[in-house]
């Protein structure tokens, strides 16, 4: 699933570890959804929308589909 997590875990200056820590999501399944190996489930979606403060959009959606 294409997103934008690692760009804007970057923006916030948080490691994956960090986020992992803020949203109770596992540092590998962080890594896994940036490098779009993982398909994150709506629970996974909204802690780290809340954790970043940033909308699920954001994150998962907004990006141009080709």
């Amino acid at each position: 699933m294409k997103n934008r997590l690692k760009i804007i875990r970057l923006e916030k200056g948080l490691t994956q570890e960090k986020l992992a820590n803020l949203s109770g999501v596992s540092r590998a399944t962080i890594c896994g959804i940036e490098r779009e190996r993982v398909i994150p489930n709506g629970d996974t979606m909204c802690r780290l929308s809340l954790a970043l403060k940033t909308p699920v959009w954001k994150i998962f959606f907004d990006f141009d589909v080709v």
